[in-house]
């Protein structure tokens, strides 16, 4: 018997699905603060300032001279401290100011593997996780634990060569973590209503499926304006460069792709301008929401606002970077808000 048509009575004995939910609700809220800590580690140029990956002793900060003398020797053999920091005069008390954050950040997702790996256990061996919902508890965990994987090899990419990491690696760290912040909102959102005797999974309906994409779209494109330093361009808006399209500052000469996906001007823009196009979508699904759930709806139309003024004046504050990290934080928070819409929706499938 799957969860789909029920389970045995026995299995319901056992079963904590509202204790599990909470569980990963708090989960997500660890995910939601490592994500704006990663957005705190970009805007302070900190993600190249550990240059090994030691899952175990890595754990802890230097805590000697010695070691702090060494860490510090490594950071002098990239290429950002040789082009950018080096020249600037860095000296050991900055090292230790931008190795803070991205210690803090690999700390926190260890935090959330303990976090996450730990209750998994102890509900399993309790046999408290409802039928059907072992294989995707396991997913998200092996999800997450990639992130290690794939956040090293975001961090490779900058190491040798170039002063900051690939932005299309760091899209691909970013938007696996609201992947994740979704999943783990979807799924608890499913266990709370099993828990309401309705065993059958939400389905991501067709009315949030293009919404979804049109999210996904913005928020890649935000991630690579994050790894291309896009947002410093321009501090004017609407216009950039006088122009509503700057079209005397974008060179096509590559090719039509490598413009699309590396032309820091462009990309700024597209950003910009799709962001309107998104909040149209997901206010659009809000307001289909609204009759099912009022809460869900009022939390997307709140963090879509939220999230374009917060977008407007970043620009207008030239990259400030308190406004910056509540754009990334919030853009999180709407990522769950979607999530919690859709499900809404796909409940009633």
């Amino acid at each position: 018997m799957n969860v789909e048509s029920g389970i045995s009575s026995a299995s319901r004995a056992t079963a904590r699905p509202i204790a599990i939910a909470n569980w990963l609700f708090a989960v997500a809220g660890l995910v939601f603060i490592m994500v704006v800590v990663g957005g705190i580690t970009r805007l302070t140029e900190s993600g190249l300032s550990i240059t090994r990956w030691d899952l175990i002793t890595g754990t802890l900060p230097p805590l000697s001279a010695e070691k702090w003398e060494s860490e510090f020797a490594l950071y002098r053999q990239t290429t950002e401290y040789i082009e950018v920091n080096g020249p600037a005069g860095m000296d050991l008390a900055q090292f230790k100011q931008i190795y803070f954050w991205e210690w803090f950040h690999r700390f926190l997702a260890r935090m959330v593997g303990v976090a996450f790996f730990i209750p998994l256990a102890w509900f399993w061996i309790r046999n408290a996780i409802p039928e059907g919902y072992k294989p995707r508890l396991v997913a998200l965990f092996l999800l997450g634990a990639s992130q290690g994987a794939l956040g090293w090899y975001m961090v490779q990419s900058g190491l040798v060569g170039r002063t900051d990491v690939s932005h299309f690696r760091l899209a691909a760290h970013l938007l696996t973590a609201l992947f994740i912040l979704a999943g783990l909102i979807w799924t608890a959102l499913d266990l709370r209503q099993f828990a309401r005797g309705n065993t059958k999974p939400a389905t991501l309906r067709t009315a949030a499926l293009p919404v979804a994409l049109i999210l996904f779209i913005q928020l890649l494109l935000g991630a690579w304006v994050a790894g291309l330093n896009a947002g410093y361009i321009s501090s004017e808006w609407p216009l950039m460069f006088e122009r509503f399209y700057p079209d005397n500052a974008i060179e096509w000469a590559g090719g039509t792709w490598n413009t699309l996906t590396n032309d820091p001007f462009l990309i700024h823009w597209m950003h910009r301008w799709w962001a309107w196009i998104a909040a149209g979508a997901l206010i659009w699904l809000a307001i289909r929401v609204k009759p099912h759930d009022r809460r869900a709806s009022i939390a997307m139309h709140a963090t879509v606002g939220t999230q374009v003024l917060l977008g407007i004046a970043t620009v207008l504050s030239g990259m400030n970077i308190v406004l910056a990290v509540l754009h990334q934080a919030v853009g999180a928070l709407l990522v769950a808000s979607l999530a919690w819409g859709a499900h809404v929706l796909g409940r009633r499938a």
